[in-house]
């Protein structure tokens, strides 16, 4: 029998068809629904902004148990090092290569001609090779490419130490039958592959990915790359459903929990769908809750701050002194205190900062008839802003007033609401968590309305943003 690996390249690639990016905790819960199904591979697209995405891949790395975990590597020799050193904790760590193999994306790509592209590939393989043996070159829009060229290109790849080696159907022009001829192709010309898995990543340009792929793997290929919701590229669905029905015939096998597949695929393509992502800062979820924690009066400060960097915060030893003096307060009070209470004690104490943005005045209006509408104003610098947005509930339509004004959107990281007083006239606390370049800010609020308890937390952590940033 014949193993055949499937690498999953939905996250990849999952930022190319939203119209926002993917948040932090929806790739890190994409990245466990991969896990569980047990794909070879989740592959994770390269570093952009270099907090939010080391910590992501970091995340991701930590929480992967079975697959391995691969980081595009970027075009340079220091992209290679910040990928490896954002997955360098994952049980099953990789890098991959990914450059352009025809002369048109060549040039347009990366400036560079073919005699050049070559002591490129060497270079940043050879540079991945040195952190890891599990080094992927992948050869984009392959079937395009000059084929002395291209088979020139694997050579080096494979001669510099790279584990697998793929061709690229970027433009989807094969038809299965010369997708076939074109792996049998490469093998014959490029000795140096036998000794390498051969994977191919094809585009569903003309709806006939998965034929390609099964002839593919008829031609000698090992790896497919698939996606688990439907992207320009075999669905992970669809090319399981063909190795299901004819792989044992085949002599064929793979790994994946195919009774799992098609409920983790709904659940994956409702979480990847762009108009949920249209604009809603709940479009990021909100917590469940933090791990139960519970500290008691006699725990010191070095448990104190263990448990609040567990939480997700990164503070200055003074705001840190500041959470424990409050802390201490409440502790000496109550026989514990929960990361719930701890989480309102950072909002509240930690980094008090100067208001950039203050609430002039907010009016919301909602029904079971119409849409919730938010119409708020803001002051800064002595500047009435105003934003005036619907939204999916009161305090959704709220948060995009503010993010109307300010012009920006920030990862909506948590929120939460729970009472402090008892009785008709009880006031309301509210909690948010922003997340900006990769670093929570939290923002507390109170009032008997929770609404206006709600705006407050945000304009709190906003503000927070604002005076780091500047």
């Amino acid at each position: 029998m014949r193993t055949i690996y499937i690498s999953d390249v939905t996250l990849r690639e999952a930022g190319k068809d939203r119209t926002g990016t993917l948040s932090f905790k929806e790739r890190v819960e994409i990245a466990r629904s991969l896990d569980r199904l047990q794909v070879d591979a989740i592959e994770l697209p390269p570093i952009g902004d270099a907090k939010s995405d080391t910590l992501s891949n970091k995340t991701i790395a930590s929480v992967v148990t079975s697959a391995c975990v691969s980081a595009a590597a970027g075009v340079t020799e220091e992209s290679v090092d910040a990928a490896w050193e954002s997955i360098r904790g994952a049980r099953k760590p990789a890098l991959h290569i990914m450059l352009p193999a025809s002369a048109v994306q060549m040039e347009y790509l990366c400036h560079k001609k073919a005699p050049a592209m070559l002591e490129l590939v060497k270079a940043l393989v050879e540079r991945a090779r040195y952190h890891t043996e599990q080094v992927e070159f992948s050869a984009l829009d392959a079937t395009r490419a000059e084929t002395d060229v291209l088979c020139r290109l694997l050579d080096a790849a494979a001669a510099a130490g790279a584990e697998t080696v793929t061709l690229c159907d970027s433009a989807g022009i094969m038809t299965p039958g010369e997708c076939a001829e074109f792996v049998r192709m490469v093998l014959e010309q490029v000795p140096a592959l036998k000794n390498v898995r051969l994977g191919v990543e094809l585009s569903n340009n003309l709806k006939m990915a998965v034929a390609c792929a099964a002839a593919a793997v008829d031609a000698g290929a090992e790896v497919v790359k698939t996606a688990i919701t439907p992207m320009d590229i075999p669905t992970t669905k669809a090319f399981a459903a063909y190795m299901t029905a004819r792989g044992e015939s085949k002599g064929l096998r793979y790994g994946l929990r195919t009774t799992e597949l098609a409920r983790a695929a709904a659940q994956l393509q409702w979480m990847l769908q762009t108009e949920r992502s249209s604009g809603s800062p709940f479009d990021s979820g909100v917590s469940e809750g933090a791990p139960t924690i519970c500290l008691t009066a006699g725990d010191d400060i070095s448990e104190v701050v263990k448990v609040v960097r567990r939480l997700g915060y990164d503070l200055s030893e003074e705001d840190n002194a500041k959470v424990f003096e409050a802390f201490r307060r409440i502790a000496s009070k109550k026989h514990f205190v929960s990361t719930r209470e701890l989480d309102a004690i950072v909002a509240s104490s930690a980094m008090q900062v100067p208001s950039v943005y203050r609430i002039v005045n907010y009016v919301i209006t909602c029904g079971n008839l119409t849409s919730a509408m938010a119409t708020l104003t803001l002051e800064r610098e002595g500047e009435k802003q105003q934003g005036v947005c619907a939204g999916d509930g009161p305090i959704d339509a709220a948060f995009l007033a503010i993010e109307q004004i300010i012009g920006h959107h920030y990862e909506l990281a948590d929120y939460q609401i729970q009472t402090v007083t008892e009785g008709r006239e009880a006031m309301g606390s509210a909690l948010v968590k922003l997340r900006s370049n990769g670093k929570l800010y939290s923002g507390n609020g109170i009032s008997t309305d929770v609404i206006g308890a709600s705006i407050r937390a945000y304009i709190s952590a906003l503000n927070k943003i604002m005076y780091e940033e500047a």
